[in-house]
């Protein structure tokens, strides 16, 4: 009986993946090794073996690993093995015009990712730990979403992810074909791909292939030189991590297959399970009911396609908006002004949108027009009365905004046009031009006051809550100007300016990860001018500049009530900057702006106090 065993065992060991070695698998369907995969977050499998790693929902992460972790390495400081694995996917947007975030193969120490935020992270990283060397992880985006902080290069690309989210390489997404012709492939079709990744610890080259066939492509569509050896240890945890954002997808797996001993089976895609809403069809009743229906079907089509594009040319108009301001402009007067809108004329992107300089063709008048996507009529009166409300104010340290137009499902706004562009491209990422202290220092100014017009001396109280650098637009003579209203969004405006860096620097120290408590730091060691930029050479004044350092840090306090209000802080500090007062990282009760008055210190919490988000910006308390 036991010499029947061990062959009994051993065709087991054969026939069935779940007992299939480590180091390789094949999964058309994930039913029967349902139990061999840790899920995560969103992550289920479904009743007919796909695995479905997002859904609709706002703002979720989900991951899907192998629940055995795989040797990889035979040290800790020996040669990685080579790998390669194949899969099919499929990525459903909510929207086919707006899509969501896209999805990674991973290979990572970990199969829980703790920490992982969703949005552009992926599920991979957070703000503070993308880029760090000891992640230990390995990923191929498959990414829908452009996000120019991570520089992308579009919003349907393939790139490999070493460590963090900027991709070492980058590539459209595409398939080559056996004659060496390239075809574009949609990540977000709604159809099923198929990608293969290779990994050569010889060559030390990674390659990726994608088509949307079962058939394995000859030539890579991304190839990259990579030693992967200091990245994995011993043992790594291989599956795949998706996360949705504002916007959303569906993010499907058929069928995986992974091998540690040469190149992975590919799948047969015909084979694999269907997605819901994409069954399997009798190829006899195709027939039957298209032959029925043929004609029919392509005189609605026709009709309604005549009928829909005749309507989206058209400058549509509803009642209610004739009561709203400013300036309604015509599609075609913006369209002509910003040359149809060709790539040429982008400036770059805001909340929500493109933004392209165009030139109105009666006045030469240069402006620059944001092209918002907003296919849902439900808020729309709404945000359009509040641009409207906005487009009545005027103040010399705020972008001016000069109308808007309507048409298809794209809001457009027009703005004066700012020759100097953001404030952002003069502080990061190695700047052609370093603005000298007296520039800083007078758009600090600038952005105070016109966040005091907001707040105290408009006819209605406005809260901006997006204070950052790319928001503070600079004219032709470099003073600073507030634009991109309404997003809730906060930063250490005051900080960066100064410092010259960003509040989150990922490729910082440790101690040195987060901009506001650097400066706490050094304040409190009493070294506060060494965060200052140091491209400034030391030409700047000094008292200046702790001036500034203290309010960054008092505008950014975890308190609410240790934060000064905004009037107190134009009339005494930037338009008398000779006093100072003590901060600290501790709550402060009293604001002290110096002088013999009484009135100018301010109880912490009383009624005339405007508490500051952690942006810089004051605000009402809530009650």
């Amino acid at each position: 009986m036991s010499q029947m065993i061990a062959p009994l065992l051993f065709l087991l060991f054969l026939t069935n993946p779940v007992f299939s070695q480590l180091d390789e698998l094949y999964f058309p369907g994930f039913n029967r090794v349902a139990s061999n995969m840790s899920l995560n977050g969103v992550a289920v499998i479904e009743k007919n073996g796909i695995l479905r790693l997002t859904n609709n929902t706002q703002r979720t992460v989900g991951h899907a690993f192998y629940s055995s972790p795989i040797k990889f390495k035979n040290s800790s400081n020996g040669k990685s093995f080579s790998f390669s694995t194949a899969f099919a996917f499929t990525i459903v947007p909510e929207n086919p015009r707006i899509r969501g975030h896209g999805f990674a193969f991973t290979i990572s120490t970990s199969k829980e990712l703790p920490g992982a935020l969703p949005n552009q992270y992926l599920g991979l990283f957070n703000a503070t730990d993308s880029g760090n060397f000891s992640n230990h992880l390995f990923a191929v985006e498959f990414d829908t979403v452009k996000d120019y902080d991570l520089h992308d290069i579009n919003d349907n690309h393939v790139g490999i992810d070493i460590n963090g989210l900027r991709s070492n390489i980058s590539v459209p997404a595409a398939s080559f074909l056996d004659n060496s012709a390239k075809e574009d492939l949609n990540l977000c079709s709604g159809r099923t791909i198929q990608a293969w990744v290779d990994y050569d610890s010889i060559k030390n080259l990674v390659e990726v292939r994608l088509s949307s066939s079962s058939k394995r492509p000859v030539s890579p569509i991304l190839s990259c030189k990579a030693d992967l050896s200091p990245i994995f240890k011993d043992y790594m945890y291989v599956g795949f991590s998706s996360s949705t954002g504002l916007l959303t997808s569906t993010h499907y797996i058929l069928g995986w297959s992974f091998s540690m001993k040469g190149e992975a089976k590919s799948l047969s895609l015909p084979s694999l399970p269907a997605i819901p809403g994409h069954k399997k069809k009798h190829t006899g009743l195709i027939i039957g009911v298209s032959t029925l229906a043929t004609f029919f079907i392509i005189s609605t089509v026709a009709a309604a396609f005549y009928l829909s594009r005749k309507k989206k040319e058209a400058d549509v108009t509803e009642a209610w908006e004739l009561d709203i301001g400013p300036h309604r402009f015509s599609y075609q007067e913006l369209k002509k002004a910003t040359k149809n809108f060709r790539d040429e004329e982008l400036l770059g992107f805001g909340g929500f949108g493109k933004v392209y300089k165009g030139t109105l063709p009666n006045s030469n008048t240069e402006i620059a027009v944001k092209r918002i996507c907003h296919e849902s009529k439900q808020g729309l009166k709404e945000f359009l009365t509040e641009i409207a409300s906005i487009g009545r104010l005027r103040h010399r340290n705020l972008v001016r905004l000069l109308g808007w137009c309507r048409q298809k499902g794209d809001l457009l706004l027009v703005y004066d046009f700012m020759a100097n562009g953001s404030l952002d491209k003069y502080l990061f990422d190695n700047p052609k031009t370093i603005l000298k202290w007296e520039q800083r220092f007078n758009i600090i100014k600038g952005v105070a006051s016109g966040l005091l017009y907001l707040h105290e001396e408009w006819e209605q109280t406005v809260i901006h809550r997006d204070i950052k650098a790319g928001n503070v637009l600079l004219d032709s003579e470099l003073n600073g100007r507030l634009g991109d209203f309404g997003l809730a969004k906060l930063y250490d405006l005051l900080l960066e300016v100064v410092c010259g860096r960003k509040p989150i620097e990922p490729k910082a120290l440790p101690e040195e990860l987060i901009l506001v408590d650097l400066v706490w730091d050094r304040w409190e060691s009493g070294a506060i001018l060494d965060v200052v930029d140091p491209r400034l050479n030391g030409e700047f004044n000094e008292h200046e500049a702790v001036l500034v350092l203290k309010l960054g840090l008092m505008c950014s306090h975890n308190a609410p009530n240790a934060r000064p209000p905004m009037r107190q802080i134009v009339r005494a500090r930037l338009e008398d900057h000779k006093h100072s007062y003590p901060v600290s990282s501790n709550l402060v009760s009293t604001w002290s702006f110096g002088g013999d008055s009484g009135d100018s210190d301010i109880e912490a919490g009383s009624d005339s106090a405007l508490p500051f988000s952690g942006g810089g910006e004051c605000k009402q308390p809530e009650h």
